[in-house]
């Protein structure tokens, strides 16, 4: 007979599982299986290529750390032992780690659902976990899906996993112009119930075949495609079964995914969403994505995950005026132009007459003379020569770029290539000097130039769809593809008279549209709105953020429209952060609270800049606005309570008027939809304001008649 447990033990023994099982553990897919990034991946592992020169999987960590995650297995695929020596000798492996443990698992998986069979087998897991891919980039907090998943999942044992989805609009940058998902949605309980990938070409037009008893026993449904799928996923242990019952699953959303929904009969499992709208979310599964996601990176949407943030130990990146940012150290020519929206590493050079704009360069660069590196990414120890053109390129560590030399837009030039002199080089050109597979030369005269090292690289994908082949480019051709210049955070409609704007996303960290799609205009928008955030987060004087707001007015040539969009995109913003209390740590105050804060210190800003009808019957501006503050708050928390702070608030101290209400109040572009739901707690103060006006009129009347007796 085996021994008795002492008295007791299994009381202490429990807390310790149950402590274990509360551990919030993440599994982290550092390989895609793809090969999307080639060539660049055949000599580097994706998760390490620099994005806003810091490598990728920085800003997935830190995305895990913000999220309270202790336990994280990286599964690596190719090129294994540079991620092991990445991860070894960065902070996470300090004592001063957030993370109890990091561990990297070494598999031959093929797949990801390799992957998570080999998981299953490593019996690792012990309770629930995040699933995410090793290419994330958010700055949203997982806190209230984790809540509602462990609630939904105490009720229902069933409730295996929850999607956390970004509503984005139909058509952003970021989404793949190949193919797209599709969620069939019950918003009752949160959970989906049909996933599809639709193409835009594909034949017979674009239609879901949905089975009828969807429809029989649920009795609202939503079809959504305007949602991001950034493919973070809360998963209970029993999805591990699932992989290993399934060898047919293969991917996660296009095989287990799909799979387990159409099997639900068969195992009654359900799986959930929870859709956010503030925040940032992206994943850099394209070299498309990678562009955009770079460029909201720069912008300042995806806060505090920045360059100037400095992530990495010894960077050292500082903030200058038009979102540029540099390292120490670097050198510019007298006659050199750094323009907008740029990033300079440090060590780096550039030469007189040369222009840099919308692009980022790595450390030890260096630039010559008359160079124009428009849109560009260069990574580290890159030489670009006098009278080089680069524009929309990639160029990778070490390669060295020839004098007078012209990069077309999409080109990828991989590790170590050198372009002879004068060589032009074109928008489809993928051009790498790692060995060749079959033998072959490694130089190919006929694309490098005499004197350059370095052949075309072919990939298998190259030759198969036409989404396969667009998303292993940086630049899609335009006869193949419509590109979206969308941000992440911000929705894009027309804003005409004669037509309401179409509200493709419910929520966004920064809405307010602007009405002209030209590059001017978005990058107005960005730069007021972010602009006019930071000044408030910060405290600053109402005069200091007029004054660099009517800079950016005159240099962008804005309309008083433009000016009146970005002002409610960034007040809103604020406000809410207060409400949420996330903006400085401290916890969030009442809607009426935030509202008047705001608006009692910045109320001067908006009539400055953004009001100029009071003297007009027909109140244009302040109509205009309240229709601005409308839409954004749409589909937010507490959306109908900020709406009626907002009015009231800007009434009682003067910035609209009582008929500027009023006549917003009639105006069409508001009334249906969830246009007209999210006013409705504000009817009563228009009632209010009816009365009193009807109440002045009869006073005035009364005087009248007394006057003539």
């Amino acid at each position: 007979m085996p021994p008795k447990h002492p008295k007791g033990s299994a009381a202490k023994q429990k807390p310790r599982e149950e402590q274990r099982e509360d551990t919030l553990q993440a599994v982290v897919l550092a390989d895609s299986y793809e090969r999307r990034f080639a060539p660049f991946t055949l000599e580097r592992p994706r998760c390490l290529l620099p994005l806003a020169n810091t490598p990728l999987i920085e800003y997935t960590l830190e995305f895990l750390a913000n999220a309270g995650v202790e336990d994280i297995f990286i599964y690596c695929g190719a090129h294994t032992e540079q991620v092991e020596d990445y991860i070894n000798s960065s902070k996470w492996k300090l004592n001063s780690s957030p993370f109890r443990i990091l561990t990297l698992l070494k598999s031959s998986a093929t797949s990801v659902g390799d992957a998570m069979r080999d998981l299953d087998n490593r019996d690792l897991i012990t309770g629930d976990f995040l699933l995410v891919s090793g290419d994330v980039v958010s700055n949203l907090p997982l806190e209230p899906a984790l809540t509602k998943h462990r609630a939904r999942r105490e009720k229902d044992k069933n409730a295996i996993m929850t999607m956390v989805l970004r509503e984005a609009g139909s058509e952003h940058r970021t989404k793949s112009s190949g193919r797209r998902p599709v969620f069939v949605i019950d918003p009752t309980a949160e959970r989906c119930l049909y996933y599809e990938e639709m193409s835009h070409n594909q034949k017979g037009g674009r239609y879901l075949n949905l089975d009828p008893e969807l429809l029989s026993t649920h009795g609202e449904i939503e079809i959504r495609e305007d949602l991001i799928d950034c493919y973070i996923d809360i998963c209970t242990p029993s999805v591990l079964g699932l992989w290993s019952d399934n060898f047919d699953y293969q991917s996660v959303r296009k095989s287990f995914l799909f799979g387990v929904l159409k099997d639900y009969e068969l195992n009654g499992k359900t799986i959930h969403t929870y859709i956010v709208g503030d925040y940032y979310a992206a994943r850099v599964r394209s070299l498309k994505a990678y562009d955009s996601v770079s460029k909201d990176i720069v912008s300042r949407w995806t806060y505090p995950l920045c360059p100037d943030s400095n992530l990495v130990a010894g960077q050292s990146y500082r903030l200058g005026r038009g979102k540029v940012y540099q390292e120490e150290r670097v050198v510019l020519a007298r006659g050199s132009v750094l323009k907008r929206r740029s990033v300079l590493g440090m060590d780096s050079s550039v030469g007189d007459g040369s222009v840099i704009g919308d692009s980022v360069v790595g450390r030890r660069c260096q630039v010559g003379r008359n160079v124009v590196v428009d849109g560009a990414y260069i990574w580290d120890d890159v030489v670009i020569g006098d009278g080089s053109v680069v524009k929309q390129a990639v160029i990778a560590n070490e390669a060295v770029i020839g004098r007078n030399c012209i990069i077309e837009p999409g080109a990828l030039i991989a590790y170590g290539v050198r372009i002879a002199d004068g060589t032009h080089i074109s928008g489809t050109s993928k051009i790498t000097r790692a060995k060749r597979k079959v033998q072959g030369t490694q130089t190919d005269i006929s694309v490098v130039g005499k004197g350059g090292e370095g052949y075309s690289y072919a990939s298998e994908s190259d030759s198969e769809s036409d989404s396969s082949t667009r998303s292993s480019h940086l630049v899609y051709l335009r006869s193949s593809a419509s590109v979206s210049a969308s941000s992440i955070s911000t929705l894009h409609s027309d804003d005409s008279d004669s037509q309401m704007p179409r509200d493709t996303s419910r929520r966004s960290s920064f809405r307010s549209d602007p009405s002209d799609d030209t590059a001017q205009t978005r990058d107005f928008h960005l730069d007021a709105t972010t602009s006019i955030f930071e000044g408030l987060q910060k405290g600053d004087s109402p005069e200091v953020i007029h004054l660099e707001l009517l800079g950016q007015r005159l240099s962008a040539n804005a309309t008083d429209h433009m000016m009146r969009s970005a002002l409610v995109s960034a007040f809103m913003k604020r406000i809410s952060s207060l409400v949420e209390g996330s903006a400085e740590g401290k916890g969030g105050i009442s809607v009426g609270e935030a509202v008047n804060q705001v608006f009692q210190k910045y109320h001067d800003l908006i009539e400055q800049m953004a009001i100029f009808d009071k003297a007009q019957d027909k109140k244009i501006d302040q109509v205009d606005f309240l229709l601005l503050v409308q839409k954004e708050v749409m589909g937010r928390g507490k959306g109908e309570s900020l709406m009626l702070f907002v009015a009231k608030s800007l009434y009682d101290l003067g910035v609209v008027e009582e008929e500027g209400v009023l006549q917003w109040w009639e105006d069409e572009k508001g009334r249906d939809g969830e246009m007209g739901r999210v006013r409705g707690l504000t009817e009563a103060f228009v009632r209010w304001l009816r009365e009193a006006q009807e109440e002045e009129e009869e006073d005035e009347s009364e005087e009248g008649s007394e006057d003539e007796e």
